[in-house]
């Protein structure tokens, strides 16, 4: 036996055997869990052995939803997440473009208008603090980005650019390009940003495995493109993977997915792909997502879908024949039904098999589709930190009437739905116990919701747990070799300083991850 943790309480999300008080490994393996008398007879001399001192050992935390190396990258470029005020996010993009060379791209940001309450920000805003250096910075979900002039400057695009289907550019009264660009009309700036080099991608992937490693998650679904491919594939070759990953790449690439699963395999217990991530709508914070009826706050919106249904459905028919896992973002009621619909018509066409079609955020959703996703079989891979951040202002958007399935947790699992729970890393942070508390309490990150908002959404402890394990495996085709602690299953482990389980739950997002083990190789330790 290489490793045991003993004196602990052990939430092993086994069924079979839901508590006990230590584990044994054994290479990558879990070789025995059970009582500490059990696992201490087990102990020879090679064995390191980690005394838990009563804390909690949980299943390594699987994210199933990240942005992987956008967020390693997110990590070293300006942060502007938190940014309260415009002033605030002026100056901090001035005093990160003195830290870098003229001619730099300053890129990601991870903005949020809603800080400041609501106004967008301009080029306008930033263009004399950045003389030097193109901006093209992202609002925190990914679905607009704002650009300064010598961004514009660079890409060609000028204010007699055509409008783009599927995305929005933003005029100011005169027709002037405010530097606002949303969805696909992102790529008319996006497509002038240089390519990352193989030496930042690999820094990016470092520091990303460093943080997820600090929050107890050993293994994460990557949604993200080719390119993304080859910077892992180069880290595995070399040994230096300490993250578990399940990378998706583009819906409409499925054939060559195809073909490289036929041609290579899909992968191991490391690296594995044969997934796709397609795109119904965009999002709620751009008033991109798709709605049956308008926004509460403008009449005659309904947000966008970013690829047409037709597109959506040879794409999904072709790639599950192809027997590859289809995962597709939507976000308002409308996508979400759509992408159903065509799930539907897919298994019903194709015939059954077990593919486990998932839908990425189901945040918004109309009453009668909620018990779809268990009948359709069909997995709902929701983000709980979501709901506590744009809990703060959804009301306003959408009314009071449809939060009430919003981020519905509740709502799916007692349809019986197999949840699986996620971060959307960089969008939101890959903190698991913060999406725990999130689940749990609802209570929005302002804290003007101390009862939770929308508390019919609430969940259980163990049930978020059990998104972030067992229900995370489940999503991806795993849950017989990782999600839980069972004798046989490799050996990914997470113990937290507190038992979440039976702390008040407002105090779960002041527990801290302690130490992390993947593959039975602790790969982070808090010290003390």
């Amino acid at each position: 036996m290489t490793l045991a943790i003993v004196n602990a309480r052990v939430w092993t999300a086994n069924e079979a055997q839901p508590w006990a008080e230590a584990v044994a490994v054994s290479g990558d393996r879990i070789a025995a869990v059970g009582s500490d008398a059990q696992i201490r007879a087990l102990i020879n001399a090679s064995t390191r052995v980690i005394d838990a001192q009563g804390k909690l050992v949980v299943p390594g935390f699987i994210d199933s939803h990240v942005h992987f190396l956008d967020g390693g990258r997110g990590l070293a470029s300006v942060q502007l997440r938190d940014a309260a005020t415009p002033a605030e996010f002026i100056a901090r993009i001035k005093a990160f473009a003195a830290t870098v060379p003229p001619g730099t791209w300053i890129t990601e940001g991870n903005w949020d208008h809603e800080q400041w309450g609501g106004e967008l920000p301009r080029r306008d805003w930033i263009d004399s603090v950045t003389p030097n250096n193109p901006v093209w910075i992202n609002r925190l979900d990914g679905h607009m980005s704002l650009a300064n002039t010598a961004a514009l400057r660079a890409a060609g695009v000028t204010r007699a650019v055509a409008d783009v289907e599927g995305g929005t550019i933003v005029r100011d009264a005169t027709g002037e390009l405010t530097g606002m660009f949303k969805d696909n009309a992102t790529w008319l700036v996006g497509r002038a940003v240089p390519p990352s080099s193989a030496v930042m991608d690999d820094r990016a992937l470092e520091a990303a495995m460093t943080h997820v490693a600090e929050q107890g998650v050993t293994s994460v679904h990557h949604v993200g493109g080719w390119d993304d491919l080859a910077v892992f594939r180069r880290a595995h070759a070399r040994g230096g993977l300490r993250t578990r990953i399940y990378a998706a790449v583009p819906l409409a690439s499925w054939a060559r997915l195809r073909d490289t699963v036929a041609a290579t395999g899909a992968g191991d217990e490391w690296l594995r792909i044969g997934a796709l991530k397609g795109f119904v709508d965009g999002s709620l914070g751009s008033h991109t997502a798709a709605f049956f009826e308008p926004f509460t706050d403008a009449p005659d919106d309904r947000g966008l879908l970013v690829n047409t249904p037709e597109d959506l459905y040879d794409w999904t028919k072709n790639a599950d024949a192809a027997g590859l896992h289809v995962l597709v973002h939507a976000i308002g009621d409308r996508a979400i039904r759509l992408q159903l619909d065509i799930f539907e018509r897919v298994a019903r066409e194709n015939g059954p098999r077990d593919r486990r079609f998932r839908i990425e955020h189901a945040q918004h959703l109309a009453p009668p589709d909620i018990p779809r996703f268990a009948r359709l079989e069909v997995i709902p891979s929701m983000q709980p930190y979501h709901a506590i951040d744009d809990g703060r202002w959804a009301d306003k958007v959408i009314g009071v009437e449809r939060s009430r399935t919003t981020y519905a947790f509740k709502s799916v699992l007692d349809a019986g739905a197999a949840l699986a729970f996620g971060s959307d890393w960089y969008v939101a942070p890959p903190t698991p116990l913060e999406g725990i508390y999130a689940a749990v309490t609802r209570r929005t990150l302002d804290d003007r919701n101390p009862n939770g908002w929308v508390a019919e959404q609430k969940i259980t402890v163990e049930q978020a747990l059990r998104a972030y394990t067992t229900g995370a495996a489940f999503a991806e085709f795993a849950e017989e070799a990782k999600g839980s602690l069972t004798p046989g299953r490799l050996a990914d482990i997470a113990i937290i300083d507190r038992d979440i389980t039976r702390v008040p739950p407002e105090t779960i997002r002041d527990a801290r991850v302690t130490l992390t083990i993947v593959g039975g190789r602790v790969v982070f330790e808090r010290e003390r």
